[in-house]
């Protein structure tokens, strides 16, 4: 069985042969489609030894990507994005000896919070076997009733970092909102127009565009953790604490388990302290206070998608440190900060 890596790209000379670079030593062939680059993007691909394609760009993703698909003759097939690289990839060809299903990756997706990296995790599907394409206009999906299934490939992303999150997202917004003129009661695209606001850091119009998308998704949908999750972090970043809380304690049973559920009620908790000087020392805080200590308890969890990297470990030993310098006692100050600096790998 053979692999090819295929991909889409226009304007990627910042990243393109990073990726190519990562992936060429597992792949038996690349095929790269250009859908209009003015700066290096072409040469780059070619001289990485890839086949080059070129399509007239129609504002429709799966549209690219069929086509893209439609030069390779391999048996399976690699999606990547220009912005994507090849970090581990143990159970590439195991799964080429499977038969035909719809393989998912892990994506690490670097995005920056606040002026710090943040490592996020997600599942997509991205190893194709021969025939099966692609349907929607943005955040496409393989049109195929074959089985889903997770393999142990790894890829990082940064396409959401500098000046490529604000070309991407104004790109992906435009994308989105045509898409819901034709299916506005589609919840994965609310979610995903939140998300891109959310990124933006446009709180206001994430909170309205993630609340359509509870309103409209199904309990079971796969991505309705990270939903409930970046719901609650935008109206509390958007000033809507009561609507906030009015969530939390509609889900918090379902929860329990997830060290990013906590995190963020924690940081909703302390929210609230800042803007309820009443109730802070005798509840908020120490909501907050517990919420990350439970997100400690529960440790990391790089399996779950959505999960963000150190939201088990040195990030909720960070906030707990910040909590007791500020209120007391010192020594759990001092004990918090050693521990959040010994899980990041500082000390």
């Amino acid at each position: 069985m053979n692999l090819a890596l295929v991909m889409i790209v226009r304007d990627e000379a910042r990243c393109l042969a990073r990726c190519l670079a990562s992936v060429s030593p597992v792949v038996d062939r690349m095929v790269v489609l250009d859908t209009g680059s003015t700066d290096g993007t072409v040469e780059i691909a070619a001289a990485a030894g890839a086949r080059v394609g070129h399509f007239r760009w129609i504002d429709d993703f799966a549209a690219a990507r069929n086509a893209a698909l439609d030069l390779s003759d391999a048996d399976w097939n690699l999606i990547l994005d220009a912005d994507n690289w090849l970090i581990r990839a143990h159970g590439l060809r195991d799964a080429l000896r499977q038969p035909p299903f719809i393989g998912a990756v892990t994506i690490e997706n670097h995005i920056e919070v606040g002026g710090a990296l943040e490592i996020g995790t997600a599942s997509e599907a991205r190893l194709l076997p021969r025939g099966v394409r692609y349907t929607g206009r943005i955040h496409e999906q393989p049109d195929s009733a074959l089985p889903h299934r997770p393999i142990d490939v790894v890829l990082g992303h940064d396409g959401y970092l500098g000046e490529q999150r604000t070309r991407k997202g104004e790109r992906n917004e435009a994308l989105l909102l045509q898409s819901l003129q034709a299916t506005p009661e589609d919840a994965y695209l609310w979610y995903q127009l939140g998300r891109e606001y959310d990124v933006a850091e446009r709180y206001d119009a994430a909170r309205i565009a993630l609340a359509e998308a509870l309103r409209l998704a199904d309990r079971s949908a796969p991505w309705r953790a990270n939903l409930l999750v970046r719901a609650i972090h935008v109206m509390t970043q958007a000033g809507a604490l009561d609507e906030a809380l009015s969530v939390a304690q509609a889900e918090d049973d379902h929860w329990q388990a997830s060290p990013d559920w906590h995190f963020t009620l924690g940081a909703l908790f302390l929210e609230c302290a800042g803007r309820d000087e009443a109730k802070a020392l005798g509840q908020w805080l120490p909501w907050a206070e517990a919420r990350w200590r439970r997100c400690l308890e529960i440790g990391e969890t790089p399996g779950v998608p959505g999960a963000v990297r150190g939201r088990g470990g040195h990030m909720a030993a960070h906030n707990l440190a910040a909590l007791y310098a500020t209120f007391g006692p010192a020594d759990e100050a001092a004990k918090y900060g050693a521990l959040a600096l010994k899980l990041k790998g500082v000390a």
